[in-house]
Formats: C-alpha cells, structure tokens, sequence
C-alpha cells in the first residue's frame, strides 16, 4: 500500500518552515573552507569540499530557492524558456548587461549608460502613472519619487548627463501635466517636480575598489555587509545603519549577492517613519508576506 502524497498546501507550509538561516550558515562555512584551501593552494581539499558542497542539501534547497522564487520572470539562462543568454561581442561595439550599455570608446575609456531597455521599461513606469488620471498632482509625486530614485540610484555610476538621462523631457512632461491642477499654482508645482523627480548625485565611473585582496569568503562578513550597504541610499541606508547591517528578519549580515528590500511594519507603504521601516533580505521579504496570507 502506497503511502498518501502530501498536498499543495502542505508543501508550501513545509517550505515556509525550512530552517533558512541555519542553511545559509551551514554553506557559507563550506564556502569559507573551500577559499581557505584554494588560497592555501590545497587542491585536493579543495576538490573534496568542492564536492561536499554540490551534495550539501543547504546548497540544493537554496539554489531551488534562488531560481524558483528570487529568479522567477528574470529570463536565467535554462529557466524562463531561454536557452542561453551568452553571446560573444567585441568591447568597442558595445553590449547590454544587468540595465546597463558597456563599450569601450575609440579613445580607449569605458563608457558605461542605462541601457535603452532598460530606459524604456522605466519611462514606461513614469508615463503611466503621470497620464493617471484617477490620481491627483500630490499622489502622482509621492508614487514616482521612489521609482525615479531607485533608477539614477542604480545607474549612479553611468554617464547620466544630457537630456534623456537626466530626465529633462519626462520631468517637463509632467510639469505641464501638474500645472493642469486648477487648485495648483506654478510654485507649487515646481515643489512637486522637486519631489517626484529628487536629485541624485552621480559619479561616471567612480567604483569604490575591493580593499587588497579581500574575499565575501575570509571571514570578514561586517566589511562586506557594510560594502554591500553603501549600494542604497536614503531610508533604506538610514535602516541598514540603525540594524547595524543585518537583516531585520533572520538576523544574518548582507554578505551574499541577494537583495535588499525595505519592509513596511504596518504594510502601510505610504508610512515612511523610521520606526516602520525594517531592511530585509528578498527571500526574508517574500516570506514575511507569505506568511500573512
């Protein structure tokens, strides 16, 4: 007699309850011995831990995490019904890489841009929410400044100069839109623009160097969580500072490539008071809200 198999929903309450803490501890430590026996230059250490760890169960379960739930919709190569996502091109023609356009100019110097995608997806957001016509001016603002500030925060590091990327002709578009608001005088659309569009600073280029020949896996996960943070700005770098970078739902450092999110206490998204603002992994993020329905 064959035993039952378990439901959808006991599935899913069985992986919510998976120790995700304690199996991103037990393959960070895997890591951090098999750096150890690289740089030690034990190459047979190396291969045996190399091993344990494709076999680990920690490593498998959070790589069916990564692809299944963090990747989901992200077109990874083998997943998404895309079979491969690399390609060879030459520098100097330039290619487009995680938002970004990379080419290597005539004279030699790296340029890097929003790539045109990337830029498209984005107006695309702020067209759709200026052109609302359900929303008043005020909304409007308070819904586009997290969108434009997560986007020249991300492309701080590009040539964002000029009228496209500065968004002279997005923000002009919707002055006249604002200034259509018969309770609204030209001052205080002025002051709405300067909320819904805020000023980013930008440096072309101007990557901060990894410290000597530091590694995510000798250890120093505070130098590395600490890295990580100087990536966001404003709230969440206020969050991230006041949790002492760690994660304000399992606890660990920011060492790993994943996300950071800024969690809402209340779920109240328009409540922006320290007090209800909490810095998360992406995965933490997801199971906070799973664990709500």
């Amino acid at each position: 007699m064959t035993p039952d198999l378990p439901t959808a929903t006991e599935l899913g309450i069985s992986w919510i309850k998976i120790p995700w803490k304690k199996l991103r501890k037990n393959l960070f430590r895997l890591q951090c011995r098999l750096w150890k026996a690289i740089r030690e230059g034990d190459r047979k250490r190396a291969n045996s831990l190399q091993k344990l760890i494709l076999k680990s169960r920690s490593a498998r379960l959070l790589a069916i995490r990564q692809v299944t739930q963090l990747n989901n919709g992200k077109k990874t190569a083998g997943v998404d019904g895309k079979a491969s996502k690399t390609k060879l091109v030459s520098a100097t023609d330039g290619f487009n890489f995680l938002g970004w356009n990379l080419k290597v100019q005539k004279n030699g110097k790296f340029r890097s841009t929003p790539s045109e995608d990337n830029y498209k997806a984005f107006r695309h957001k702020v067209k759709a929410i200026v052109n609302n016509s359900n929303y008043g001016a005020k909304i409007k603002a308070s819904k586009l400044a997290p969108i434009v500030r997560g986007w020249r925060n991300y492309h701080r590091y590009c040539k964002m100069n000029g009228s496209k990327f500065s968004l002279w002709y997005i923000q002009n578009r919707a002055w006249k839109v604002f200034n259509h608001e018969i309770k609204l005088n030209r001052h205080q659309t002025d002051a709405l623009i300067k909320k819904a569009f805020p000023t980013v600073p930008f440096a072309e280029n101007k990557h901060i160097n990894v410290k000597g020949d530091a590694s995510p896996y000798n250890g120093d996960i505070v130098y590395w969580s600490k890295r990580k943070s100087q990536l966001y700005d404003d709230a969440t770098s206020k969050a991230l500072r006041k949790q002492n970078h760690t994660c304000g739902h399992c606890g660990l450092k920011f060492a790993d490539s994943e996300l950071i999110h800024l969690h809402h206490v209340d779920n109240n998204h328009d409540n922006w008071k320290p007090k209800n603002l909490l810095a998360v992994h992406e995965s933490c993020h997801h199971y906070i809200h799973m664990s709500k329905r």
